[in-house]
């Protein structure tokens, strides 16, 4: 039975709208908590003791949001929290949540080891197991490592103690939500995969079942706002993954695209032999394609200049967690009022609701890990590629998969590496990463590393990063791609980091990062201690700033075999002060002139 949530709670809202059940219980809110400094607490008891504080779930205790806002080195942090299962989940196994955990953590129920997790972007689960029953008190207790020194994913996270250049403030602990849900004792749905197919009108299924039993099927049902359009079911009992196609009618199919979000609604069942049925869960879909015709990277088998915005998903006061869902909207919303049609979500992995709202508002989005500056020798102390990269970055692909507003993958950032004669630890896992993708998901390209060291030859696009402030010159820069010798980034020697061009789709995915904001630019006048900063000089007006954002904006939009951009950035983080809009969202300039400039017809699209 379902359980009434406060929406009082921080956070309310269910964490995973493409695999909702309707019985769940939020665990957001006041748990006990205590600092571990020295990353002794297990010696000393902390996970058998009532803990000394207090803070505010999923908000991580570097925030304002948590009541703590301790931004110094946290080596770990622990967690209590007593929670009664509720009384109407019956004999239902219970699953213990959590929507993401910075960085290695370990979780006990009534002192019983339930879960361990290494990574601070995705999400994992604790089966409760014979722990939690119906009606039953029980004790959790978790416990996050964040060390400063370890080589572990990061992205934009300081490794020392203050914000500096494109390093911010740090993210450890709980912050994503945290909630329990039933399950049934047999047979339980695990996270479907739904793979639109366009040319057939199709929707393939993957249904991953917990385990099988004697008679049981799974059934999907397809519907739009006219009612059901189409149903299949398969028996559930000979394979742990049963397979399932929903062909659409042809009056009933509408293709998903930025001018037209449409998204179906999909639900789930397992039915046991008597044909009840005893797992159900809802989610939703959307028919569309991407493909890659020579240089052209294709919606829908259309072109579709891809506008897009550099967004770091960071908030004044609940850094890496949105302070509400509304936030994820704002944001999604602002991009598109500047006339951005999507973004790359940039070092983090975005919280999962924010995809559904860009799936259900049509905007694109790049899928991409939090591993900024990796490699292997000089940062050894901050971000090391390594085994656990492929692990976590598979967990995000799985997660994410269904999601019809991601239209790529990028796996890696700027990595850095000179090329030369001798296999590195950054080229394996760069083709590991890059191969694992695309065995988890061959429907979207992949790009191995964005700017600087693309090392896999066979990577689907390929990119550059690119700062010059002047229009003029920043055209001489690209002007190479018709000719197939794009501009493609190097060392400060000159020598290469990435393997050939070979003609993929090419877009420059960084570029502008505009140092604007008309309040810093008079407070810093004659002030030598201005931390803020951005790329080029700054602007002396905000009309200067617009001529500048349609000078470069206009370069890319006017060639013919660039796909796409993605302009720096969204909004000001912290002290970096490139963004369209302010770290608190407002306006730096009407952003209609920014909409205006963007929405001049792109040569690419002209391009059949």
């Amino acid at each position: 039975m379902p359980v009434p949530h406060s929406q009082d709670l921080p956070r309310p809202e269910y964490p995973r709208p493409q695999f909702a059940r309707e019985a769940w219980l939020n665990l957001n809110g006041e748990w006990q908590f205590e600092l571990d400094r020295a990353d002794t607490g297990l010696e000393r008891g902390l996970n058998e003791r009532e803990l000394t504080g207090r803070i505010t779930v999923p908000f991580c205790p570097e925030s304002e949001l948590s009541g703590i806002g301790e931004t110094d080195f946290l080596e770990a942090v622990w967690y209590r929290r007593t929670v009664t299962v509720p009384a109407g989940w019956g004999d239902a196994r219970v699953l213990l949540h959590f929507g993401a955990v910075d960085h290695d953590t370990t979780v006990w129920a009534d002192g019983v080891e339930v879960a361990r997790h290494r990574g601070g972007f995705t999400p994992f689960t604790a089966d409760l197991g014979e722990v939690a029953a119906a009606g039953r008190e029980l004790t959790l207790v978790v416990r996050a490592r964040d060390s400063r020194h370890g080589p572990q994913a990061r992205g934009k996270q300081a490794t020392w103690y203050a914000n500096t250049h494109c390093h911010y403030t740090r993210t450890t602990g709980i912050w994503q939500t945290v909630w329990l849900e039933p399950v049934p004792q047999t047979v339980a749905l695990r996270r479907p995969r739904v793979t639109p197919d366009l040319a057939s009108g199709s929707f393939f299924l993957e249904l991953p079942l917990s385990g099988n039993a004697p008679g049981h099927r799974v059934r999907a049902t397809l519907s739009d706002e006219h009612g059901v359009v189409t149903a299949a079911e398969a028996r559930a009992d000979l394979d742990l993954t049963p397979r399932l196609a929903l062909a659409v009618p042809g009056d009933r199919q509408r293709v998903w695209s930025p001018q037209d979000p449409h998204l179906y609604d999909l639900t789930f069942e397992v039915l046991d032999a008597a044909g009840e049925s005893v797992d159900r869960v809802r989610s939703y879909a959307g028919l569309r394609s991407v493909s890659v015709d020579g240089k052209r990277l294709l919606l829908n088998g259309a072109p579709v200049f891809q506008r897009l915005v550099l967004d770091q998903g960071y908030y004044p006061d609940g850094l890496m967690t949105a302070p509400s869902d509304a936030a994820l909207v704002r944001d999604i919303e602002l991009g598109l009022a500047a006339g951005f049609n999507g973004a790359r979500l940039h070092q983090k992995v975005f919280e999962e609701r924010y995809l559904y709202h860009a799936d259900r508002l049509g905007y694109l989005v790049w899928g991409e890990f939090g591993d900024w500056g990796c490699e292997v020798g000089a940062r050894d102390d901050n971000q090391r590629p390594d085994a656990s990269y492929v692990a976590q970055w598979l967990e995000a692909v799985e997660r994410d998969y269904s999601h019809p507003s991601i239209v790529g993958w990028c796996p890696l950032n700027e990595t850095y590496q000179h090329l030369h004669d001798r296999i590195t630890q950054l080229d394996d896992v760069t083709r590991a990463m890059f191969l694992a993708t695309k065995q988890a998901d061959g429907t979207r390209p992949v790009i191995d590393a964005s700017g600087y060291a693309h090392r896999v030859p066979e990577t689907d696009v390929y990119d550059a990063h690119c700062y010059e402030q002047d229009p003029d010159a920043f055209a001489k820069i690209m002007n190479g791609l018709a000719a197939g010798r794009p501009y493609v980034n190097a060392g400060p020697d000159g020598r290469p980091w990435s393997v050939p061009y070979r003609g993929q789709p090419y877009f420059c995915s960084e570029f502008g990062g505009i140092w604007w904001d008309a309040a810093a630019a008079a407070e810093a006048a004659g002030n030598e201690s201005d931390a803020s900063w951005g790329y080029g000089e700054r602007p002396r007006t905000a009309e200067e700033f617009v001529a500048r954002f349609t000078g470069l904006t206009g370069v890319l939009l006017a060639d013919p075999d660039m796909f796409g951009y993605c302009y720096t950035q969204l909004t000001d983080v912290f002290q970096e002060r490139n963004g369209v809009y302010r770290f608190d969202r407002e306006a730096k300039v009407d952003t209609a002139l920014l909409r205006a400039a963007q929405q001049r017809p792109a040569a690419f699209e002209r391009t059949r």
